[in-house]
């Protein structure tokens, strides 16, 4: 591909190992409820806005009654949270390497997230990465989540470049579709849920690290 002028990164399983927590306190809730709930369906969710998962749990689940949906929405997001403003959250392996590569390349970057910002800003100051990126895109930014393209539009036009000029790291399906439609090339680097035949044709490349992400770009 041709020379990348910015990196858009995601966030949730990308920088940061939030979604195996955002799994694991839903797990956790769904067995106390009695939810039929898998890793599969968490893995369908990635990458989407708070308020679309939400309504779909509500369809998946209405025959457990409405109120007890609610409860389990409420309590699992909120032990997930509770983490998250600890700020004792790991982040992925290869992204100080990353980030300083592209530090000394002087390539651009921003944070293009389905998160909240308060989550977003307090993971990247307790990381102590916030500076690291020129601006960020979060859920209060666009009308629609992914895997609407909105996200990436937004992403290519803060960083001032076309989006054929920009490369999007992501680690889910919602990302992947997101950033085609914004006709921007991107990276996989798989977090819950290994890519399928199809979604590995819509990207660049996909690697286990983001280690792998700076020979990508050296080549």
């Amino acid at each position: 591909m041709k020379k990348v002028k910015g990196i858009i990164f995601d966030m949730d399983g990308l920088l940061f190992d939030t979604e195996s927590i955002y799994c694991d306190a839903n797990l956790v809730v769904a067995e106390k409820y009695g939810l039929p709930f898998t890793k599969e369906i968490y893995a369908r969710f990635i990458g989407i806005s708070g308020e679309e998962v939400w309504a779909e749990l509500h369809k998946m689940y209405a025959d457990h009654g409405e109120e007890t949906v609610q409860k389990f929405i409420d309590e699992s997001w909120g032990m997930a949270h509770d983490r998250f403003k600890t700020g004792e959250v790991d982040l992925k392996p290869g992204v100080h390497e990353l980030l300083a590569y592209l530090e000394e390349k002087e390539i651009p970057r921003v944070v293009a997230s389905s998160n909240v910002r308060p989550i977003i800003e307090i993971l990247l100051e307790h990381a102590g990465i916030r500076d690291k990126f020129s601006d960020i895109i979060s859920a209060e930014d666009v009308k629609f989540a992914k895997p609407d393209p909105e996200i990436f539009v937004i992403a290519s036009n803060r960083l001032g470049l076309a989006p054929e000029d920009c490369l999007v790291l992501e680690d889910s399906k919602n990302g992947i579709l997101a950033a085609e439609g914004a006709e921007v090339p991107v990276v996989m680097v798989p977090d819950i849920l290994p890519p399928t035949t199809e979604l590995k044709e819509k990207t660049e490349a996909v690697f286990s690290t983001l280690h792998e992400v700076i020979d990508f770009l050296e080549a």
